[in-house]
């Protein structure tokens, strides 16, 4: 499978149906191997892995780290807090001390966009984005897309609501950059403050009503509303915010029988999602989620250990 990106895995944006459904099928079948416990623990044997996590994500970070070694890699935690980076290091100096260490795979999460795309001019190792401020987080998006089409058995067709802050979620634009791309019908909910003025221009179709946005689609995906948002007077309340947009039982009914419904963690319950319906032991397949997070990152180290490889 050629990628457009060459070495490095720096988002969404750009991916063609067949290079999505390369990485799915891929990932797909390392949760059967995952659940059966015969993963090959061989194929990444010598490589080295560095993951670089200049924000805090236990979850993102725990399932990469999982991943490489259950692929047999060496990994690394670079912990930034307690790093030279903290101390007024530039990326870029940081960028020259990995290449000096001679890493084959490094996975970064930072606060601006665009910094893994910086990182990938400047070491030899690939790269791959676990989030890069507003712009994308590519390997949540796979990992969400698996769980639909393992549900589904397919992805183009759904009618997909994402449903939150839009406008400063990297995980809604590289969602919406997937799930159109490989066919599906995506509305995004939110109120007028946190939804992009440009969101049209990404063929997403904009609601403000939930009880409108939420109506007859298959898959209801919740985002984390953080705090600092509220702060900024962007919503009023966590108790407004809830009544208008969050996810309860009367809510979920208005989407078709048995709409999954997701959320990529940590849960705001009370705030974006009711917890009866976070903890639906049908509908809801967050627990999956997490268990599909894990899949497709060891897909990805796979796949881009092997363009590192080639000469």
């Amino acid at each position: 499978m050629d990628n457009p990106f060459g070495q490095h895995f720096l988002g969404i944006e750009g991916l063609s149906p067949h290079h999505i459904e390369s990485l799915l099928d891929r990932a797909d079948n390392y949760a059967l191997l995952n659940r059966s416990r015969k993963t090959p623990r061989t194929l990444l044997r010598e490589r080295t892995l560095i993951t670089l996590f200049f924000e805090n994500s236990t979850r993102t970070r725990t399932s990469f780290e999982l991943a490489g070694k259950r692929l047999g890699a060496d990994v690394i935690n670079m912990s930034v807090s307690t790093s030279s980076v903290s101390k007024g290091e530039t990326l870029l100096d940081t960028a020259y001390t990995l290449n000096a260490m001679r890493a084959d795979l490094l996975v970064i999460r930072h606060a601006h966009s665009g910094a893994p795309a910086l990182l990938a001019q400047k070491v030899d190792a690939s790269v791959i984005n676990a989030g890069d401020g507003m712009h994308e987080h590519p390997t949540q998006a796979l990992l969400d897309a698996l769980t639909i089409r393992r549900h589904y058995g397919k992805l183009s067709g759904l009618t997909i609501a994402i449903c939150g802050d839009i406008l400063h979620s990297r995980v809604a634009r590289s969602n919406i950059l997937l799930l159109k791309t490989m066919g599906c019908h995506v509305r995004v909910i939110g109120p007028p403050t946190l939804l992009p003025l440009t969101i049209a221009k990404m063929g997403a179709t904009p609601y403000y009503s939930m009880d409108e946005g939420i109506k007859d689609v298959d898959v209801i995906m919740m985002l984390r509303m953080q705090k600092e948002r509220m702060q900024a007077g962007l919503v009023p309340s966590s108790r407004e915010y809830f009544r208008f947009f969050g996810l309860d039982r009367r809510r979920l009914n208005l989407a078709k029988p048995g709409a999954l419904v997701m959320h990529p963690g940590p849960l705001n319950r009370g705030v974006e999602i009711d917890s009866n319906v976070a903890d639906d032991p049908v509908q809801s397949v967050i627990q999956e989620q997490v268990e599909m997070g894990v899949a497709v990152r060891m897909a990805v180290l796979e796949k881009f250990s092997q363009i590192k490889a080639q000469p």
